[in-house]
């Protein structure tokens, strides 16, 4: 019996070809310009101010259950129906951007995926911002679940500000490179920053207790409120401020006496620019009664200042692009015998 050529048998065998992911695919065929990259990320911190301000809308204007459940707006209807009037429209309009604002991370995503050569922190970065975007939906649900909990609103809002933090550092690792961060002022300096990110996030933080034991409950309903008195706790958050302002102070005299470069220097400005309008925005709104558009006003304040703060504190090091090592060629001259 005759068989046949190896060489017909080894063709006739079928080839595995790996299978490509979306992400794979379009970054074969698509490679972002520098900017182009960077206004994916920027998109990305845009969204996240609207939603944190917008949310915050929904809660100044007593939509907070507009849509009494949740993934739907009622126990029948996706969609908020006309029983439920302008609460019902305004809850409802604030979870459709969510979709805007997975959009705009989706964008970073594939934009950090496509870019040549491949940056896998940046990559991982928007992937981290999916993930805090869909566990804060998730967080949002529990939270109308819960009856306006103050407790869940205040865990809903803080992880809003979580994703700021992670979209604002995107941003900023979308133009630098990725070589190991180099320092570009003195260590005590570099402190001083992460002294201010920490006071911050605690002014962050102690606002919350003013809002969830304050007059903007969100609903007209009976909802809960914190344990303490709204007027003792908007005490605290001030001082807090006051010593986020002072170190900010600091901040840009030391900055000018290190000689430190111009763009930090700028940083330290847009910061205390920033303090000194949320300031006044938080005393007029103390000394008015705490009138709803004073609030949102706060609200994106609180979301600027923070943006002011994490890039400050990211303008202290640099991160030079990564240069492969090139390998040493030999001259054929030096070789000859």
């Amino acid at each position: 019996m005759s068989h046949p050529p190896r060489e017909i048998l080894h063709k006739a065998r079928p080839t595995i070809v790996p299978v490509q992911t979306p992400l794979a695919l379009i970054a074969q065929r698509w490679t972002p310009a520098p900017g182009t990259l960077r206004r994916a990320a920027l998109s990305a911190v845009v969204m996240t101010v609207v939603i944190i301000v917008t949310g915050g809308a929904v809660r100044l204007t007593g939509s907070g259950l507009g849509c009494d459940t949740w993934p739907k707006c009622t126990d029948d209807s996706l969609f908020a129906t006309p029983e439920q009037g302008l609460h019902g429209a305004i809850e409802f309009g604030n979870r459709m951007l969510t979709y805007v604002l997975s959009a705009a991370v989706g964008w970073a995503i594939i934009a950090a995926r496509s870019t040549k050569p491949r940056r896998r922190s940046l990559t991982r970065l928007g992937w981290a911002q999916f993930w805090i975007v869909a566990s804060n939906a998730v967080m949002g649900g529990i939270t109308v679940w819960a009856g306006l909990n103050p407790w869940t609103v205040a865990g809903h809002f803080l992880a809003a500000n979580a994703l700021l933090t992670v979209a604002v550092v995107t941003w900023h690792r979308a133009g630098e490179g990725d070589g190991a961060p180099r320092p570009r002022v003195p260590r005590p300096v570099r402190k001083l920053s992460w002294a201010i990110v920490i006071t911050a996030g605690l002014v962050i933080t102690l606002g919350t207790a003013v809002t969830g034991s304050g007059k903007h409950a969100g609903d007209s309903s009976d909802v809960p409120r914190m344990p303490w008195d709204w007027v003792n706790a908007a005490h605290v958050h001030a001082i807090s401020a006051w010593v986020v302002c002072a170190l900010g102070v600091a901040m840009w005299l030391v900055l000018r006496v290190v000689d430190a470069p111009d763009d930090t220097r700028a940083r330290a400005r847009d910061l205390l620019i920033v303090l000194l309008l949320q300031g006044g925005v938080g005393y007029l709104q103390y000394f008015t009664g705490v009138p709803e558009i004073l609030v949102g006003a706060h609200m994106l304040g609180s979301a600027l200042m923070w943006i002011a703060v994490v890039r400050l504190a990211l303008s202290m090091r640099e991160r030079p692009a990564a240069t492969a090592e090139i390998p040493a060629q030999t001259d054929p001259a030096l070789t000859r015998v």
